[in-house]
């Protein structure tokens, strides 16, 4: 056992995140620290999203075989790479040799991932294949190297509804338990009816804010009338609902969902065999840490949020619509006002989040207070995020 002179020092108060888990009337919200400190970050990354299910892309980033996609969990640099067999590899993105990261950019590497270092060469499975000159110029072999104990390092994934999810510790609960909650409360619908339409369905925004912030403000509706009016005008708060989920997601849910995208235009192809209760039903969860989600009848998104630095935050964006039959250039314009409608939304999102980031400065600022009707999902996101800081 470490003692007390040799622990590491705690970036945070407990007593403040013990505040947050007292009953929400009287609780506050995570300290200034959480949004602000670069030592706060990496505790949080080392001792929760390391330790839980974090997502770094999606299916799509690697279409085709021996397309490789370079991601990070907070800094820590991950590959995900798509084998001829079609299935995904995920591995540390860095040679066993020097250290060096091996992909910085999306990319074919057909079937060998080469070092630009010192060309030691790797395959699709993370196999060390090739060594030139390790044992002298034009000496491929060394005394007692044995390439086999060098390959890249495999990391811990998995893929649902075309997102890749990786845990860097290797120790988290299973995936199937980690996702249970949320599949079975969407399944009514049959994902495997899901396609992505290409460049109309996808979209990217950079925010200057510490991701929480962005999981916190997707998650309440509270905000909906004063930041999306137009949104607001066919979805009113009053048709809003919380979900909470303890330890999994939280969000909203709406009544109301009847969205005015093309005047007199085709109505989008449905998921089959929906229950009549979702014929204006949506509903739109936080799957913590990092995902960000939406489900209607005609389509489901999801956004990762790439957290690029303590105060910045990178939204992906990826829609799906249901069928090949939504392919059909019939729904072009339709699929193109749908992402325009989302882009409006999500736009509308970026400055009051970017408000909260700067506030988070303030020395008069401690944690803030809920509203017990209105922000429960949010208090949720608080529980999870000081549960595991305080475990850690």
């Amino acid at each position: 056992m470490q003692s007390a002179a040799h622990s590491p020092r705690l970036p945070f108060d407990p007593a403040a995140l013990a505040r947050v888990l007292q009953p929400i009337e009287t609780a506050r919200g995570l300290p200034n620290e959480a949004y602000v400190s670069q030592a706060f970050r990496e505790w949080e990354r080392d001792r929760v999203i390391a330790k839980t299910w974090f997502c770094i892309g999606f299916g799509r980033d690697v279409a085709n075989p021996g397309d490789a996609f370079p991601s990070d969990v907070l800094g820590l640099p991950v590959l995900m790479v798509r084998r001829y067999d079609g299935t995904i590899g995920v591995f540390h993105n860095v040679c066993s040799h020097r250290g060096a990261q091996l992909v910085t950019e999306a990319c074919s590497v057909k079937r060998r991932i080469r070092c630009p270092y010192h060309s030691w060469v790797y395959d699709l499975e993370g196999n060390l294949m090739g060594t030139p000159h390790i044992g002298g110029p034009r000496t491929s072999e060394a005394p007692g190297f044995d390439k086999s104990e060098h390959g890249l390092k495999a990391v811990r994934h998995a893929v649902f509804w075309d997102m890749v999810f990786v845990n860097i510790s290797g120790d988290a609960e299973p995936f199937e338990s980690y996702i249970k909650p949320l599949a079975e409360r969407w399944a009514d619908f049959d994902m495997n009816h899901i396609r992505h339409p290409g460049d109309v369905g996808s979209l990217k925004l950079t925010v200057n804010c510490n991701w929480k912030l962005a999981v916190e403000n997707y998650c309440e509706a509270y905000h909906l009338p004063s930041i999306h009016p137009g949104l607001n005008s066919y979805s009113k708060l009053d048709d809003h609902y919380n979900i909470e989920v303890e330890d999994h997601f939280s969000g909203q849910g709406s009544h109301a969902y009847t969205p005015l995208l093309v005047k007199d235009g085709p109505n989008l192809p449905t998921f089959p065999g929906l229950p009549a209760r979702w014929d204006k039903a949506s509903e739109y969860a936080s799957l913590f840490p990092n995902v960000l989600l939406g489900i209607h009848r005609d389509h489901f998104f999801a956004i990762r949020l790439e957290p690029v630095a303590i105060n910045q935050t990178r939204e992906h964006l990826e829609i799906y619509y249901v069928g090949d039959g939504a392919a059909d250039p019939h729904y072009d314009a339709v699929k193109q006002a749908n992402l325009n409608a989302w882009k409006t939304v999500f736009a509308e999102d970026v400055d009051v989040v970017e408000r909260m980031q700067k506030g988070r400065h303030s020395p008069a600022y401690d944690g803030g207070v809920f509203s017990p009707a209105m922000d429960g999902p949010t208090h949720c996101f608080h529980r999870w995020l000081a549960k595991n800081l305080l475990a850690g």
